[in-house]
């Protein structure tokens, strides 16, 4: 049972849950319109290539996320 009751605006927890759905959305953004611009510019052989390239650019994005979330939940509680 939590110590003191949780309004129902909790303006923290919405936005580390819109954080959590905006980077969400710039990663697959990131992979499918990217994956489908290459594949429209270069072809559907090279989009392959390209999407595996973009997910790893996303993974570093999303990793960097993760760490700066890990890093500010620390500090609050220091």
């Amino acid at each position: 049972m939590p110590d003191k009751p949780r309004s129902i605006l909790d303006l923290r927890a919405f936005r580390r849950r819109e954080d959590r759905r905006l980077v969400l959305v710039i990663i697959l953004f990131l992979v499918i319109v990217g994956g489908v611009t290459i594949g429209l510019v270069y072809g559907w052989s090279t989009a392959a290539t390209g999407a595996i390239c973009l997910a790893a650019g996303a993974a570093v994005f999303g990793l960097l996320w993760l760490i700066l979330s890990l890093v500010e939940r620390w500090a609050k509680h220091e």
